[in-house]
């Protein structure tokens, strides 16, 4: 088995433990998130309005579409409650949870250890390794042009690839973008020379802008499981968003939403 999915067993066999270990906790809970979304009849779910794919508010329509705006009706649906859409980002995501602006977060949010010290994990629905972006006619052709003297490489702040990519890099500069700004419009205006991110921002970019490429590492690097996430203390609450999640793999909702989003190679199991 390969360092990435090493990673990642690992990863799943924690957070399976973590879930296990937590059980008898829940017998005793009698206070929880479900019970307030079921009775108030309203679900308010944290996304990220500009991620591609995930949760993207379309800026002619204003709606926020991709495989997380999906199932997230699908589990209002579920609840016979109200979807009340939440904006935050990758940087104040845990914040707001632990404020108790939002009941979950829905955005396609990377599963790392040191997220799970603030914030409890789902079972994972998606997997995603690093890519790069860059201007097809640029000087970056491959991996190896990428961390070089003079380049400048953006990540978004908060992203679980920001900390990755600052001890990664050895020569080249780490351009760190803060919302409401974006790593594409950091290319487009030649304030970065590539940016890194997953599979869903990657097909995305290179679908709607033709002078976009997309660059795989030669070896997968961060594959990285995305779940949603909740408030630790919640067992009821989480176990219920993982029945949720086992229900859409089995009935193929997952499948066929991740698809209509141009998704469906990165399917968790």
């Amino acid at each position: 088995m390969n360092k990435p999915l090493q990673l990642f067993a690992a990863i799943t066999a924690t957070l399976a433990v973590s879930w296990a270990a937590a059980v008898p906790a829940a017998a005793q809970q009698v206070d929880s998130r479900l019970y307030k979304v079921t009775s108030s009849g309203k679900l308010r779910v944290c996304q990220y309005p500009l991620y591609y794919s995930i949760s993207f508010r379309n800026p002619a329509t204003g709606e926020i579409e991709g495989i997380d705006a999906d199932l997230a009706k699908e589990l209002a649906k579920e609840l016979n409650a109200e979807l009340e859409i939440v904006e935050s980002s990758f940087g104040t995501f845990i914040a707001d949870l632990q404020a108790d602006k939002c009941d979950i977060g829905m955005f396609g949010i990377g599963a790392t250890m040191k997220r799970g010290e603030a914030v409890a994990f789902t079972q994972p629905y998606l997997i995603s390794g690093l890519y790069a972006v860059t201007r097809s006619e640029g000087e970056i052709k491959n991996w190896a042009d990428i961390d070089q003297p003079g380049r400048r490489v953006a990540v978004m702040l908060g992203s679980y690839i920001e900390p990755f990519m600052r001890d990664y890099l050895k020569q080249a500069e780490l351009v760190v973008v803060a919302p409401p700004a974006t790593r594409e419009a950091e290319l487009v205006a030649n304030r970065a020379d590539v940016i890194m991110t997953d599979f869903p921002t990657a097909v995305k970019v290179t679908d709607e802008f033709d002078w976009a490429a997309s660059i795989e590492p030669d070896e997968k690097l961060l594959l990285t499981p995305y779940s949603y996430v909740v408030p630790h203390g919640d067992q009821i609450w989480l176990n219920h968003i993982n029945l949720f999640i086992d229900t859409i793999k089995r009935d193929g909702r997952l499948k066929q939403f991740a698809e209509k989003n141009k998704l469906g190679p990165i399917v968790a199991p």
